[in-house]
C-alpha cells in the first residue's frame, strides 16, 4: 500500500494482500451500493475512529493530546456524476437516505443529524477552495465505530466526507491541512471541539499512538507499553456532543477562565481564548498554571453578572463577543474547576510520554496511575462523567486494570483501560460479566462492546481497479 503526505486520487491503492478484512468489507461495499444506485463506485474513502488514552477536554484550550486510532472504521463508496445532486445512503437502516443539491449546502446545526456530519466535511473543502459550485455525487456509508459512544464516529464521517470532496475535485492537500480544514468544518454542526478528532484521523499510524500539538499542528509518535494492552468498554450511555450544550458550556467555561486569568495577571485579556496562552504569554511551568488559578480564581461557581463585574464588561458584551450561541442562557460557570483540570491534564499527557520513552520497569503501573487520575478530575473537576462510566471504571480496576478512564467527550461512552496482557483474557470475561450481564437485563445486546484495541492506521482513498 502506498503512503505519501499528501492525500488525494492517487495517494493510495488498497491492495487484498495488505488488508484482507478491509477488502472484504469493501467488496460487501461495492454490492451494496450497485445494488442502491445501479452502478459501481469509483473509489471508496477510510477514515478511522479513535480512543483518546489521555489529555480530554484540553485540545481546545490549546494542549496536547494523546490518542491512537482504533480498528474501527467509516467506509464510504463514492461514484461522481454528472448532475448537481448528491445523494447519500447508509448500509444502516436507522440512518435515513438524504438528497440535497451541491450548489447550495445547508447544514441545521439544530438537528445534528447524520448526514449533517458529511455535509461539514464537503462545506469545509468547498470553502477552502472558493468553490461557489460542486458536482454531484452518489455516497453509500459504512461503519462499525460504535455511535454515540466518544470513539468519534462523527468526526471520522467529516473527515471522510473532507476526503471524499477532494478526491472527487482530483485536488491534493497535506494531511495536516486536510485536518485542519474539517476540525474547522465541524464547527459547522454547532460543536467548538478543538482539533484531535480529526487530527489522529488522518495522521495516524498503524503501530503507534501520537502526541498530537496544536498551533502549528504536529504529531509525534508513542511507542506504547509491549506487556500492556488497551481495552474499549462502552458504557452503552449513549451521548451526542451537538445534541446538548454539555460540551459548549465546558468550552466557554475554559474561555472564561482564560479571561478571568489573563485579567488577573494584567494581560491583553480580550484577546485570549486559550488556557494555553495565558501560560505563553507568561512563560511559566503548567504547575505555576495550578497555584496561579487558586490564587485568581474561587471554587464558587460565578455568575454572568460576576464575570461581567470582574471583566469590566456588559451582559450584552458577554453574549455577543464571548459565549456561544447554545450558552447565552447559562446562569452558572465553574471556572475554578474546569482551569485546574485543563491545567492538570495537561501536564499528565506530558508525563504519559516521558514514562513511554523512559520505559521504566513499572512503565504499566506509572501510566495506569495518570490514567486514573485523569479520570478523578474528568470525574470531579470537569464533571463530565456520568455514574455508568464510574461503575464501569472501577469494575476494570477491579479486575486487573492499572488504570481507567472515560474517553472520548463523557457523559456516556466508553472508557479506556490499560491491562497486563497476561491478564487480559480473565479481565474481558470479568467485566463482561459483572457489567454487561446484568441481572436486569437493561442493556441491550447490540450496544455491548468491549474490546482489546491497538494503534491503527490513518485516513485512506482506495480506487476501484
Amino acid at each position: 500500500m502506498k503512503v505519501r503526505d499528501s492525500l488525494g486520487p492517487e495517494a493510495f491503492r488498497g491492495e487484498k494482500a495488505d488488508m484482507p478484512v478491509l477488502y472484504d468489507r469493501l467488496l460487501k461495499l461495492k454490492e451494496m451500493f450497485n445494488s442502491k444506485f445501479g452502478s459501481i463506485p469509483k473509489f471508496y474513502v477510510r477514515a478511522p475512529g479513535r480512543v483518546n488514552l489521555i489529555g480530554e477536554h484540553i485540545d481546545y484550550c490549546g494542549y496536547s493530546v494523546l490518542p491512537m486510532a482504533v480498528e474501527q472504521d467509516l467506509l464510504i463508496a463514492v461514484e461522481p456524476v454528472e448532475t448537481y445532486t448528491l445523494q447519500l445512503a447508509n448500509t444502516n437502516p436507522l440512518y435515513p437516505d438524504f438528497s440535497t443539491s451541491a450548489t447550495n449546502i445547508q447544514i441545521d446545526k439544530t438537528k445534528p443529524l447524520w448526514h449533517n456530519y458529511f455535509l461539514c466535511g464537503l462545506k469545509g473543502i468547498q470553502e477552502h477552495f472558493g468553490l461557489s459550485n460542486l458536482t454531484g455525487m452518489n455516497c453509500l456509508v459504512d461503519g462499525n465505530i460504535p455511535p454515540r459512544s466518544g470513539l468519534s464516529s462523527s468526526s471520522a464521517l467529516v473527515c471522510c466526507a473532507g476526503l471524499v470532496t477532494l478526491t472527487v475535485l482530483g485536488m491534493n492537500l497535506t494531511k495536516v491541512e486536510l485536518a485542519e480544514i474539517c476540525a474547522k468544518s465541524e464547527r459547522y454542526i454547532g460543536t467548538e471541539g478543538g482539533g484531535m478528532d480529526q487530527s489522529i484521523s488522518f495522521l495516524a499510524e498503524e503501530g503507534t499512538a501520537k502526541l498530537i500539538e496544536f498551533s502549528p499542528l504536529r504529531a509525534t509518535n508513542v511507542n506504547l507499553p509491549s506487556g500492556a494492552v488497551f481495552v474499549i468498554a462502552n458504557s452503552c450511555v449513549e451521548m451526542n456532543k451537538a445534541a446538548t450544550s454539555h460540551f459548549n458550556i465546558r468550552v466557554m467555561e475554559c474561555r472564561l477562565a482564560a479571561k478571568l486569568l489573563a485579567k488577573y495577571k494584567s494581560l491583553q485579556w480580550d484577546k485570549v481564548l486559550q488556557l494555553e496562552e495565558v501560560q505563553a504569554k507568561l512563560g511559566i511551568s503548567l504547575e505555576e498554571m495550578l497555584l496561579v488559578t487558586e490564587d485568581a480564581l474561587h471554587p464558587e461557581p460565578y455568575s454572568p453578572e460576576e464575570i461581567c463585574r470582574c471583566l469590566g464588561i456588559t451582559l450584552e458584551e458577554l453574549r455577543t463577543q464571548i459565549l456561544s450561541p447554545n450558552t447565552h442562557d447559562v446562569l452558572i460557570f465553574k471556572l475554578y474547576q474546569r482551569a485546574k483540570h485543563v491545567y492538570s491534564e495537561a501536564a499528565r499527557v506530558l508525563q504519559f510520554k516521558k514514562i513511554c520513552e523512559e520505559a521504566p520497569e513499572n512503565t504499566v503501573q506509572l501510566l495506569g496511575e495518570l490514567m486514573n487520575q485523569s479520570h478523578m478530575s474528568c470525574r470531579d473537576m470537569y464533571e463530565c462523567s456520568c455514574p455508568e462510566l464510574d461503575q464501569l471504571v472501577n469494575i476494570c480496576r477491579k479486575f486487573g486494570a492499572e488504570g481507567s478512564r472515560l474517553t472520548g467527550a463523557g457523559w456516556g461512552g466508553c472508557t479506556v483501560s490499560i491491562v497486563p496482557a497476561d491478564k487480559l483474557t480473565s479481565f474481558l470475561a470479568n467485566v463482561h460479566k459483572a457489567y454487561y450481564q446484568r441481572s436486569d437485563g437493561s442493556l441491550a445486546p447490540e450496544k455491548q462492546s468491549l474490546f482489546a484495541t491497538k494503534p491503527g492506521g490513518g485516513a485512506l482513498v482506495f480506487l476501484e481497479a
